[in-house]
C-alpha cells in the first residue's frame, strides 16, 4: 500500500474513531498518526486472530474498518495510561 493510501486511510480512520471515543480529537496530524498505527495494530490483529492476510490493503472499506478498530483500540490504551485525557462519558 503506498504512502498516500495509508495517509488517507489513516485520516479517516483516526477520524472517525476520535469521534466515536467522544475525545476532543487530536487535530489533523494526529488523526493521521492514530488511524496509521490503528491501521498496524489492526492489520496484527486481523492477521493474527481472525487469520485474514493482508486486512489493510489499500483504500477500500475493509481497510478502514480494520484501521478504525485499531485506533478504537489504540486510543482506549492512550487513555488508561495519561490519566489527564481521560473521560468517563
Amino acid at each position: 500500500m503506498g504512502i498516500l493510501a495509508w495517509i488517507v486511510v489513516g485520516l479517516i480512520a483516526g477520524w472517525l474513531a476520535s469521534q466515536v471515543m467522544r475525545g476532543g480529537g487530536y487535530g489533523l496530524i494526529g488523526d493521521i498518526i492514530v488511524g496509521i498505527v490503528g491501521a498496524v495494530i489492526g492489520g496484527f490483529l486481523a492477521s493474527t486472530f481472525l487469520h485474514i492476510p493482508n486486512a489493510v490493503n489499500g483504500i477500500n472499506v475493509t481497510s478502514i474498518l480494520v484501521a478504525f478498530i485499531g485506533a478504537v483500540i489504540l486510543i482506549a490504551i492512550l487513555r488508561m495510561v495519561s490519566p489527564g485525557r481521560r473521560r468517563l462519558v
